[in-house]
């Protein structure tokens, strides 16, 4: 039998605190996902309650082939507490087509790598083709016709839904409608002969195999109505980002990408030694998504209760409504992740501001601490992400 890695003894992790608390684990388990969650395997003594699972990898998903790619979502049904968002990942291969199709649900995405084309027409007959880059958003409201295709070299992307409920088969497709229309209906509804249908696909086809495109300039189709008032597209890497001691932030919603009224998002680089403040956000859930790195996240939930995960590229997080939480990099690179909100608008609270713009009396009274914390608080420029003492 062939071993998938070779773990000495002494690298075996085992659930034992620091005290003496826990025991050895001797018995059938998976060392290499204990080694990958250290703060499961052994919890901080500050845990406890019975907080729900808030983490989830595209790793333990099923994949769906295709010719042309490939898909995998994260939905309520893999991680139930994710009710506001599901998550789709997908990859096209160059020429690769994500059919013409359209949701119920709004589609926001982020483009992990490569290049893509996509294309949409909206309610009053203004169309859009773009081209998009790693680093690149797009955003299709609901019910807006739209298709993806993969460039030179094929494209992976992520795609975020407004509904956790979400699934990929819950799609309107072209090739689908046609399939269940009558064919006398397509003949009437075109004005052409039915020769024009005899090879029209008997099945949706989700996604299939073409040609890569040809320059952007010679698919430019005019509408005499016009483009889309509101850029279905953003640059979020090159936007100017957010500079702190600890790493960097890109927030992006409605006010600098008009068209996403119901998704918001911030892009966070935190860098080895650093960690994403202390804080809530007041007005819905966070769905998280992994890039690089390895993170570790403490979620506090009220009436006593607190739980920590350990996070890597790949992995999804969440934190349901107005639980606070701070998420630290335990890795040697820099941790990147976004953070998604089912909102128009990117809204948190700091613990520090909060505390600073409070009568410094009254938190000392509440808390009990002495005047270095109130010294450091008034210093405070309350960071998105600041490096700690450790």
């Amino acid at each position: 039998m062939k071993k998938r890695h070779q773990i000495h003894s002494e690298d075996v992790p085992q659930p034992i605190r620091e005290d003496g608390a826990g025991a050895t684990d001797l018995g059938p388990r998976d060392i290499l996902r204990d080694i990958e969650n250290p703060d499961m395997l052994v919890p901080p003594k500050t845990d406890a309650g019975r907080i729900p699972n808030l983490k989830f990898s595209f790793s333990d998903t099923p994949m769906s082939l295709y010719h042309g790619g490939w898909a995998r979502e994260v939905t309520v049904r893999e991680l139930p507490i994710a009710t506001t968002i599901a998550g789709v990942n997908m990859r096209l291969t160059p020429g690769g087509v994500r059919e013409l199709h359209w949701h119920k649900e709004a589609e926001w995405a982020y483009l992990l790598l490569g290049k893509a084309r996509i294309t949409a027409v909206d309610q009053d007959g203004r169309n859009f083709i773009a081209d998009v880059e790693a680093g690149d958003l797009w955003y299709f409201p609901p019910g807006i016709p739209h298709s993806i295709q993969g460039l030179d070299g094929g494209c992976e992307f992520l795609l975020l839904f407004d509904d956790g409920n979400f699934t990929e088969s819950d799609t309107f497709m072209l090739s689908d409608w046609f399939a269940h229309t009558p064919k006398d209906i397509l003949v009437n509804n075109f004005g052409v002969s039915e020769s024009a249908f005899a090879h029209i696909p008997t099945k949706q086809r989700y996604m299939f195999q073409a040609q890569v495109p040809k320059p952007i300039n010679n698919q430019a189709i005019q509408s005499p109505y016009g483009t889309v008032p509101k850029s279905f597209t953003h640059r979020l890497m090159a936007q100017e980002p957010i500079i702190t001691s600890g790493g960097t932030v890109r927030i992006v919603d409605s006010t600098n990408f008009p068209v996403s009224t119901t998704i918001a998002a911030a892009l966070v680089e935190i860098k080895p030694g650093a960690m994403r403040e202390m804080h809530w956000h007041p007005n819905t859930d966070e769905w998280q998504y992994y890039l690089t790195g390895k993170g570790r996240m403490t979620v506090f939930a009220a009436e006593g209760t607190a739980r920590t995960f350990n996070y890597r590229a790949g992995d999804v997080g969440y934190v349901p409504f107005a639980f606070g939480h701070y998420i630290q990099n335990i890795g040697e690179e820099s941790l990147w992740f976004l953070e998604v909100f089912k909102s128009n608008r990117f809204e948190d609270i700091s613990l520090n501001q909060w505390l600073a713009l409070t009568p410094h009396e009254l938190v000392q009274a509440n808390l009990h601490v002495g005047p270095e914390l109130m010294n450091a608080l008034r210093q405070e420029k309350w960071p998105v992400v600041k490096y700690t003492n450790t």
